[in-house]
């Protein structure tokens, strides 16, 4: 999967969180939520379709939308070219430079240090099943 523009993402969001969807309802939802025009929205469906982001059924009376990609494989992916683009790959640069930046409450120290603490418990289960 190729990286994914800010009005794809736009589209994929109205979609992840309900579909199918008709091209009507797609319209008025990135109308109301960015102020997209009826055909800047036609066209980014279009363009979706063809880089088989989305499909599209046009089998019934108006043609229905759904996303072919998953939110948490396009965040995955966004997350890792984010990641080698600004960091080099270095998750530890990143939180280093996160952490530096923002005053983080206690709550959210303990979340990280939870996070680090299972990620730590895989690799130790991943290298015990090598041996």
């Amino acid at each position: 999967m190729k990286e994914l523009s800010g009005a794809e993402w736009y589209v994929l969001e109205s979609l992840w969180a309900d579909s199918p969807k008709i091209g009507s309802q797609i319209v008025a939802d990135l109308s109301k939520k960015r102020g997209w025009s009826r055909s800047t929205t036609l066209t980014m469906l279009r363009r979706m379709v063809e880089k088989d982001l989305i499909a599209c059924d046009d089998s019934g009376k108006m043609k229905a939308y759904t996303p072919l990609i998953g939110r948490e494989e396009a965040v995955k992916k966004e997350t890792e070219s984010f990641l080698d683009r600004v960091y080099k790959g270095s998750v530890s640069m990143l939180l280093n430079g996160f952490v530096e930046k923002r005053n983080l409450t206690s709550e959210e120290i303990d979340e990280l240090r939870q996070i680090l603490d299972h990620a730590q418990k895989e690799c130790r289960n991943g290298e015990e099943d090598e041996h």
